[in-house]
């Protein structure tokens, strides 16, 4: 039985020269802000300039396929727009961009909202401070709409280790998980939760999206059994994500069957 109500998303992706490579800022060039999203769609898609990101969101879905095509929609509005500008989207979870292209203050402006940690009882994450000024990275959020009764930092904790940890079999990139993607990020909803730790690689593809659906259905299906974690099993959970450890990745998949 589906366990999932609704999925949305927000992931965000990066713009890059068609010639060189380079990767551009998305700073006026796109059009909607965090408070007020772009729609491209009247069905609740829209884009957003992110500091230089493109931040595009879907509306609730409850289903893997509406899933698929409504980040296909966002996918490829972005792809024509970035056509127009000579601009190719590039779905990488970092990349570095030059001093030029960060001249601007929205390209120097993060959000200030903060987001919490399941594995510390939900409180606030410190900011991400970069040893590198000019890394910038893209998150895949993946928001989730629960049930009364549900324990909202278990199904966090249980995102982590069904999407979490399974990404590093695709998501090799480490130098986002130095900012962002560390084990436990969430925002609670109005709604549900969002979980923070996913990269946006697993938008590649209609595989990898249909992935994340059939991910986030399982992590539910386990927070909902009652099931829990002892606090070894947490801490590996933990290193495995933060530190992109394969071999625990491993030892995770043969423990809990994965």
């Amino acid at each position: 039985m589906q366990q999932i109500s609704t999925i949305g998303a927000d992931p965000e992706v990066f713009l890059v020269n068609a010639v060189t490579g380079e990767f551009i800022s998305s700073v006026g060039l796109i059009g909607g802000s965090k408070h007020h999203p772009m729609p491209i769609n009247e069905e609740g898609d829209a884009v957003q300039e992110d500091n230089v990101t493109v931040e595009f969101n879907t509306p609730p879905c409850t289903s893997a396929a509406a899933f698929i095509e409504h980040i296909n929609k966002n996918k490829e509005w972005i792809r024509q727009r970035a056509a127009e500008l000579q601009l190719e989207m590039k779905i990488v979870p970092s990349a570095n961009f030059s001093d030029e292209q960060l001249a601007s203050h929205e390209a120097q402006t993060f959000g200030c909202e903060p987001d919490f940690n399941a594995w510390k009882n939900g409180h606030a994450n410190p900011r991400p401070r970069a040893d590198n000024q000019n890394l910038r990275s893209c998150g895949g959020h993946i928001h989730i709409g629960l049930k009364e009764g549900d324990d909202l930092l278990m199904v966090v904790k249980s995102m982590d280790l069904f999407v979490g940890c399974m990404m590093l079999d695709f998501d090799t990139d480490e130098d986002r998980r130095k900012l962002y993607g560390k084990a436990g990020a969430f925002r609670p909803k109005k709604y549900g939760v969002e979980y923070r730790t996913a990269s946006n690689k697993w938008i590649e593809t209609d595989e990898l999206i249909q992935w994340a659906w059939e991910q986030t259905d399982k992590a539910l299906a386990f927070a909902r059994s009652g099931a829990s974690f002892t606090e070894e099993q947490g801490q590996k959970i933990q290193d495995c994500i933060n530190n992109s450890d394969l071999q625990l990745l491993a030892e995770l998949k043969q423990e809990f069957g994965l």
